[in-house]
């Protein structure tokens, strides 16, 4: 359990420059399509070539074959899980400050219960306890030295699409954790080892969310992206899309545990605390008030108590 915590606070460290490079783009006049779309195709582009390379041309054609036999799946899969998700992040950073998109998107530390409950997997009570108790957490922390209130166009274009986004992103994780597992009746078992390996999980994701930015850039038709906005979507392509999320499914998916998978998921609350870490070293940013350092307390208990107890 606490090589699982441990992987997926490292991949909230790389998750935590995505918010802000996302909101750098969009006042920088880039649109909200290419920051989310470019990511993608960057990431497949980068991905077949490290995988291929690594592995060797063999090994990608069977990847090429597990995609083509299961292609259903992984459209599916791929457009709610990558597609649906970061598309919503994207227009929200367009329409919010960052801090409210990042604030809301720990939602998600308390969706993927939810979402599990939905596929009628019990996650334990401790465990949906420990998840409340981060959320509460981050709550405190969204609420120190924020000078900005909410407005009704913030939680129209920034919260709702987040709140979405944050369901989202555990369905899709939470069906590619069924397909590898085979433990769920609707769902396809794909019996392959190629699934143990978690940047190849990535790709295949990235594969089958490609038609949904297809059909994005084509119902939106955004105006040519920025040159800064192809050299900052480059830098979340690498380091959330390939370095996060595959160090991330690398503790998500070694498990069919709803108590894992749960304390995994709920480790990108660490995203709060590295985003602020990062602000006050790098930015000059200030120093957390009372009421943020206990939220920040709150969330390291949260997580110490998942990895504590066993489900």
């Amino acid at each position: 359990m606490i090589r699982f915590i441990l992987l997926g606070l490292l991949s909230a460290a790389f998750f935590s420059a995505t918010f802000i490079l996302n909101r750098s783009m969009s006042l920088s006049g880039g649109h909200w399509v290419w920051s989310s779309s470019l990511r993608f195709f960057y990431m497949f582009f980068l991905l077949v070539i490290l995988i291929t390379l690594n592995k060797g041309v063999d090994y990608f054609r069977d990847v090429i074959k597990i995609f083509i036999k299961n292609s259903r799946f992984w459209f599916i899969t791929g457009s709610i899980g990558f597609g649906i998700f970061y598309s919503l992040l994207c227009y929200a950073a367009d329409h919010a400050p960052g801090w409210v998109v990042a604030g809301t998107w720990q939602f998600t530390v308390i969706a993927t219960p939810m979402v599990l409950l939905l596929f009628k997997e019990k996650v334990p009570r401790h465990g949906v306890f420990f998840s409340f108790l981060i959320f509460s957490g981050i709550l405190l922390i969204q609420f120190y030295n924020k000078d900005s209130e909410l407005t009704v166009k913030h939680i129209l274009y920034g919260v709702v699409p987040v709140v979405i986004a944050a369901f989202a992103y555990p369905t899709g994780n939470q069906l590619l954790n069924f397909a590898k597992h085979g433990n769920h009746a609707r769902i396809p078992h794909i019996d392959s080892p190629i699934l143990k390996d978690a940047p190849t999980c990535v790709l295949l994701m990235t594969m089958g969310s490609i038609p949904f930015w297809v059909l994005l850039l084509i119902i939106i038709s955004p105006p040519v992206p920025l040159k800064g906005q192809l050299i900052n979507t480059g830098i979340v392509a690498v380091s959330s899309g390939i370095i996060a999320t595959s160090i991330f499914y690398k503790a998500r998916n070694a498990s069919a545990s709803p108590y894992i998978i749960s304390a995994v998921d709920a480790t990108q609350s660490g995203e709060v605390i590295f985003s602020l870490a990062g602000e006050i070293l790098l930015l000059n940013g200030a120093l957390p008030n009372l009421t943020g350092g206990v939220g920040i307390i709150i969330i390291m208990v949260g997580i110490v108590g998942y990895t504590l107890r066993t489900a």
